[in-house]
C-alpha cells in the first residue's frame, strides 16, 4: 500500500536551507532565521532560556495570556522581571513602555506579543521598537497570531528575536516554527553561560552546528511533513501575494466587527478598532449569556465554523471568531454573523441578521487598516 504522506525521499539540509530563506524572505529579514522541529512554543520558550538568566533586567509587557507564560519563564531563568500589564481590550502603548523603561532604566530585555489571539488585541510594534532601540534593550517579539495577517517587520523595527508560527494566519501546520535572531541576540545567548546546550530547546546548537557549518548537516531528522506543508504555505502566501493575504485579514476582522455592531447583542471585547488584531475578533456576551454554550448551539448549525468561546477564566463572557489563514474569507464571517445571531435570537435577545449581513458585506472592501472599518471608530 502507498500513501502521499509515506515513503517519502529523505528530507535534504539544502531543502531545508531553501525553506528557512523563504521564512526569511516572507519576513523581510537578513537576520539568521532558525526553522525549529516544534510548535512555537519550542522558540518562544528557548530564545528566552538562551537570551535570558541571572542578571538580566527584563521589562515582561501582559496583554494577554502569553505575556504572562513569558514572565514566568524569565523568572524561572533568574532573571529580574518588571511586568507592565495592561487590560486585556486595550493594548500597550509607546509611551507606557519608555515610561517603564525610564523607570527602571536598567532594565536590558524587552518582551512583548505583537497580537494576541485569545484576547484578539494587537500591539503598535514599530512604535514600541523605536523606544526599545533607544534604550537599548534586547526585543523579543511573539509574531506568531500575527504574521501573514499584518506586517511583521524584525528588521525595520529592531526585533532581536522574532517568534512566527504557520498555524494561524499564514494558513500552514502547526508541527514547525520559526525564529529570526540578530547578532546581538547571538552575543547575548554565546556570553549566556545557563543558555540551554545539547538540548531540543538550544538555539545555540542550531548555530553552532546549523549555520556556522553551512547549513550542510541537520542536527537530527527533520519534521519532514511538517517542513513540507510549511514549504507549501508559503509557497501558497507567494502566489497569492503577501499584501493580499494581510488584506484578506484586514477585511475580516472589520467586516465581522461591523457586522457585530450592527447585529446587536454582542459587542467587541477589544474596545478601540485601532487596537483589534486582524487575526481574530473577540465579542463580549451580555451578563446572563454564557459565552460556551452560546458558541456550543452556534456550532450546531455548521460545526466548521471558526467560533470558539474564550480561554480559562474568559470561557463565560468571550467569543472569539478565528477568521484566521483559509477562513479570513466572507463567507465565514457571515456564516458566524448568522449562527451567533439565531442563537441569541432564541435565548430571546433583540438582533438584526440583516443589518448584520449588510453591514459586513459593506465592510469587507472598505477597511482603512488592521481591525478598524471606515464606519467603526470604536466599539
Amino acid at each position: 500500500m502507498t500513501h502521499p504522506f509515506l515513503d517519502l525521499a529523505p528530507l535534504s539540509a539544502g531543502r531545508f536551507a531553501a525553506i528557512e530563506d523563504r521564512v526569511a524572505r516572507l519576513l523581510g529579514t537578513r537576520q539568521d532565521v532558525v526553522i525549529m522541529q516544534g510548535e512555537a512554543l519550542l522558540p518562544l520558550e528557548g530564545a528566552i532560556r538562551a537570551a535570558a538568566g541571572p542578571g538580566t533586567v527584563a521589562l515582561n509587557v501582559i496583554t494577554g495570556p502569553y505575556g504572562q507564560t513569558f514572565g514566568n519563564w524569565l523568572r524561572d531563568c533568574g532573571a529580574t522581571a518588571h511586568d507592565l500589564a495592561v487590560p486585556f481590550h486595550t493594548a500597550v502603548t509607546a509611551e507606557q513602555i519608555r515610561g517603564a523603561l525610564a523607570e527602571h532604566p536598567e532594565i536590558d530585555f524587552v518582551s512583548l506579543v505583537h497580537a494576541e489571539a485569545a484576547t484578539g488585541n494587537t500591539n503598535p510594534v514599530a512604535e514600541i521598537g523605536e523606544v526599545v532601540r533607544a534604550h537599548g534593550a534586547l526585543f523579543y517579539l511573539d509574531a506568531v497570531a500575527s504574521v501573514g495577517a499584518e506586517p511583521v517587520l524584525p528588521d525595520a523595527w529592531g526585533v532581536d528575536l522574532c517568534v512566527i508560527g504557520a498555524q494561524k494566519a499564514m494558513g500552514g501546520p502547526a508541527g514547525v516554527s520559526a525564529v529570526s535572531v540578530s547578532e546581538r541576540a547571538w552575543a547575548r545567548m554565546a556570553a549566556n553561560p545557563n543558555a540551554p546546550r545539547r538540548s531540543y530547546l538550544s538555539l545555540l546548537d542550531w548555530k553552532e552546528r546549523w549555520i556556522d557549518g553551512g547549513r550542510t548537516a541537520l542536527l537530527h531528522a527533520p519534521a519532514q511533513l511538517e517542513m513540507l506543508a510549511l514549504e507549501a504555505c508559503v509557497e501558497r502566501i507567494e502566489a497569492e501575494g503577501l499584501q493580499t493575504v494581510m488584506a484578506r485579514h484586514a477585511s475580516a476582522a472589520a467586516a465581522t466587527r461591523a457586522g457585530v455592531l450592527a447585529l446587536g447583542g454582542l459587542e467587541p471585547y477589544v474596545d478601540e478598532a485601532k487596537d483589534a488584531a486582524p487575526v481574530a475578533t473577540t465579542l463580549r456576551t451580555p451578563p446572563d449569556v454564557d459565552a460556551s454554550a452560546l458558541v456550543a448551539r452556534a456550532l450546531e448549525s455548521d460545526p466548521a465554523l471558526p467560533l470558539a468561546a474564550g480561554g480559562g477564566a474568559l470561557a463565560g463572557e468571550m467569543i472569539r471568531v478565528n477568521h484566521y489563514g483559509p477562513d479570513a474569507t466572507p463567507g465565514a464571517v457571515q456564516g458566524s454573523l448568522a449562527a451567533l445571531g439565531a442563537a441569541l435570537a432564541e435565548k430571546g435577545l433583540k438582533v438584526d441578521l440583516e443589518a448584520a449581513r449588510r453591514a459586513a458585506e459593506e465592510a469587507w472592501d472598505r477597511p482603512t487598516g488592521p481591525g478598524l472599518s471606515p464606519t467603526d471608530t470604536g466599539a
